[in-house]
């Protein structure tokens, strides 16, 4: 009877075969899974930087500048006032019409000076501020295109549809065709990108404000939510009693960590905006509401971090007198310190990344001026994309691939430093 149920050696190396066999699928599904992934992840980033690349380079033409005194300071006083009412618009459109003299009508000189960006003539205006000894003299400069001449450049344009299908004429073509002949095109790195704040010019806009904005939301985000949340999962962990309130109040945190990030934002507009009265679009009130979208985060890790650390070291410093506040604060903490950073900086990273929250409380707005603290009126990076996705002038296609290489520049690099701590401090046991 025993002999029939044990199999003979056939029958095992079939059922074996069939075990290796499934195995192998198995393993070649997972590998194709990950290659799909890979090729869906190289496709979409590279989708993102052939996109953004051109925004990080524009191109610029050399005029003779004229710097008229009758234009500028009628009457000689070189009163720094004066000069900045000074009529530099016109400059430039002067320089252009000396260079292309033959351009008489009215259309074709408004289509001619349409070539250069209307953030010329506050270029111009800032040099001669700076150098009020310009007025009166001839110099060359190098001024922004258009957006459209810029695009002109950078292949965006094609010449050969209808010429009441694009967006330059046949003659502004014509026009930019000889200014690239005579060596006054040049392509250079967009300064303005980086520097600038936003502007309804493709070729003017840029991401400082919305990075100077991200810079103290997550500031104010951090000094919330990283204190608080130690304070919480220390308290959690290592001194409150084991009761029905505190497993209803770590329910609830864990439940919170799932809630969607736009309750947090209708929370801090109800809250935050119509309760308390706090400035609308304001790093401070982002800050805090992303801080409370943080906060379940930090205090989870935290409590992983803390409740890590073997109990042999609280029993050692136990053993020596040591009192429960000294064995928190000077063994179990620092040896939880590198989970904690971490956890904090991987939370950070995803409230870098938040949008919706932050359409709640306003900082949707049209936000020109760099902000100069965490009270003043800025937008932030997620946002400052959105709003350029939605733009319709096509330069700022470009500008939003950029400002999202930029955003995940900015991941990467959190991230990475939350690696780095790990690998640094981290203690096995």
């Amino acid at each position: 009877m025993t002999d029939r149920l044990l199999p003979t050696d056939e029958s095992a190396a079939r059922h074996l075969a069939k075990r290796h066999a499934a195995e192998r699928r198995f393993r070649s599904y997972g590998a194709s899974a990950v290659g799909a992934a890979l090729v869906v992840l190289v496709a979409l980033l590279g989708s993102i930087l052939w996109r953004g690349l051109p925004a990080f380079t524009s191109h610029e033409v050399r005029l003779e500048i004229h710097f008229d005194a009758d234009l500028l300071d009628p009457r000689g006083s070189g009163d720094l006032e004066v000069l900045g009412r000074g009529d530099y618009g016109r400059l430039v459109k002067l320089a252009l019409r000396a260079k292309f003299d033959q351009v008489t009508g009215r259309r074709e000189r408004r289509a001619l000076s349409a070539l250069v960006s209307s953030g010329a003539a506050f270029e111009l205006r800032e040099r001669v501020l700076a150098e009020p000894g310009l007025v009166g003299t001839t110099r060359l400069f190098f001024l922004p295109l258009s957006d459209d001449a810029d695009l002109f450049f950078k292949g965006g344009v094609d010449v050969s549809t209808r010429e009441a299908d694009r967006r330059l004429s046949d003659a502004q073509i014509s026009w930019l065709r000889v200014l690239e002949a005579e060596g006054r095109i040049e392509s250079r790195i967009s300064r303005r990108f980086f520097i600038s704040g936003d502007s309804r010019e493709p070729e003017l806009a840029g991401i400082r404000g919305a990075l100077v904005g991200s810079l103290w939301t997550l500031l104010i985000t951090l000094l919330l939510s990283f204190p608080t949340g130690v304070a919480a999962a220390i308290y959690m962990e290592e001194f409150a009693p084991k009761n029905r309130l505190t497993d209803f109040i770590e329910v609830n945190i864990n439940n919170l960590a799932a809630v969607p990030s736009i309750v947090f934002g209708l929370l801090g507009l109800a809250v935050l905006l119509n309760f308390f009265g706090m400035p609308r679009s304001a790093p401070l009130v982002g800050g805090t509401v992303l801080a409370l979208m943080t906060l379940p985060t930090v205090i989870i890790t935290s409590r992983s971090a803390i409740r890590a650390v073997p109990p042999s070291v609280r029993e050692a410093a136990l053993g020596i007198g040591a009192s429960s506040l000294q064995v928190v604060s000077h063994h179990v903490l620092p040896l939880a310190l590198p989970g904690i950073l971490t956890g904090t900086i991987i939370g950070m990273a995803r409230a870098l990344g938040e949008t919706a929250p932050l359409l709640m409380i306003g900082m949707v707005a049209f936000i020109v001026d760099v902000p100069s603290g965490p009270t003043s009126p800025a937008t932030v990076l997620p946002v400052q994309i959105f709003l350029w996705a939605d733009a319709p002038e096509r330069a700022f296609l470009a500008k939003t691939s950029a400002a999202i290489l930029v955003l995940l520049a900015f991941l990467v690099a959190m991230n990475l430093v939350a690696v780095l701590l790990r690998n640094r401090f981290e203690r096995r046991w």
